[in-house]
């Protein structure tokens, strides 16, 4: 397995490790149509707003079968084709439209690599796609078809920020290539951290129980209101086979993302430029901190915001027990005034609110210290 996780650090606005367990993720997309093998994988934000073309909004729960009944025209079938040969390899998952421009969201792992991309609606009628915009980063890409007009039911992106833990939602996609099949269930978490392929992590992601296999990459995660809240992406499972983990990436990043990838093809994501762990109940005792809080800051890329800005990693290690401390680093105790309790505070801010060429400041803990610092934030470097 690539990309493994590295449990002695992690990477701001970059690759995770720490604190984080290590596992295996499925990528959502199935290989038709007989042998299910799903490719395994280690896997900012302004408040959503009304972005593409919207259907009405629904003040009232919906009951799961109005909910299908209003969603299932926005739902597609998205086919892939990645050889020049009709008969190669291939891929069938899901997405949905984000406005009467014929715009498609799904996964970018569904398309990625596509030599040749067909969208097929509720009535059949199939149409060719222009791969629009990629961002491997959140693992959302726009299609695009010139589809008839009538066939183009968007779907509503509602404000995944509202969601609670046990609030009940519905997802509807292609499982195993079965198209237009819709499952229940509750939102389990919010503000997992996904690793992507890219050697980076997708912060704020929803779990849920939800049933979601291969094939569902690239459909809605719905509200009980009708409205998108996420985008299905992965599962966490050791067979290819859901297992009751499932996740998906929030509306507010596909609210954040979608548009810019929609008129530049891409988007510039910000990078701070550190790798470290959070502190532990062990690190804050030798560290002589009152609260097991906060990010102590193990390395710092050279020529980064955070190099610029004069953060200073780690100095020195100590074993204690057997286990090496890195010791000596800058601690962050809060970005733009918010609490930093562990690293996925720091990502979760950077995806919600903040774009290349933003400053944050950073609290933070240096010789038994509190200062502040300013960085400004440059444009995340390809991989790792």
């Amino acid at each position: 397995m690539k990309n493994l996780l590295d449990k002695s650090g992690v990477f701001v606005g970059g690759a995770i490790g720490a604190a984080i367990v290590i596992i295996v993720f499925v990528i959502v997309f199935v290989s038709p149509p007989d042998s299910i093998k799903p490719e395994i994988v280690v896997s900012n934000g302004h408040s959503p707003s009304t972005v593409g073309e919207t259907t009405p909004i629904y003040s009232r729960s919906l009951s799961l079968i109005e909910i299908f009944e209003k969603s299932e025209p926005g739902v597609v079938r998205v086919n892939v084709q990645r050889s020049q040969t009709v008969d190669g390899v291939g891929g069938v998952g899901s997405g949905f439209v984000f406005d009467k421009k014929g715009h498609i969201i799904t996964n970018s792992h569904v398309v990625d690599n596509a030599k040749k991309v067909v969208v097929t609606f509720l009535d059949g009628r199939s149409y060719n796609a222009e791969i629009i915009g990629i961002d491997e980063f959140t693992d959302i890409a726009v299609i695009r078809v010139n589809a008839d007009l009538t066939l183009l039911h968007p779907l509503l992106i509602g404000d995944s920020s509202n969601l609670k833990v046990g609030e009940q939602i519905a997802a509807i996609g292609n499982p195993f290539g079965l198209s237009g099949s819709m499952t229940s269930g509750i939102v389990s978490q919010l503000g997992r951290l996904l690793p992507s392929g890219e050697g980076y992590s997708i912060p704020d992601v929803i779990q849920t129980d939800a049933a979601i296999n291969p094939g569902n990459s690239g459909g809605p995660l719905l509200n009980m209101r009708g409205e998108v809240v996420g985008i299905n992406t992965a599962i966490q499972s050791a067979t290819g086979e859901f297992t009751g983990v499932g996740f998906a990436v929030p509306s507010q990043t596909i609210a954040k993302i979608v548009p810019t990838l929609i008129e530049k093809g891409e988007y510039k994501h910000p990078w701070i430029g550190i790798s470290g762990r959070d502190i532990d109940p062990d690190l804050a005792s030798i560290l002589e901190l009152k609260d097991a809080v906060g990010f102590l800051v193990v390395t710092v890329v050279e020529n980064s915001p955070a190099s610029k800005a004069g953060l200073i990693g780690s100095e020195k290690i100590i074993e204690l027990e057997g286990i090496r401390y890195a010791m000596g680093g800058d601690i962050i105790l809060s970005v733009d005034g918010i609490e930093v309790r562990q690293i996925d505070d720091i990502l979760i801010h950077l995806q919600r609110a903040k774009s290349v060429g933003d400053k944050m400041v950073l609290e933070i803990l240096r010789d038994s210290r509190t200062t502040n610092v300013i960085i400004v934030l440059q444009e995340r470097p390809n991989g790792n």
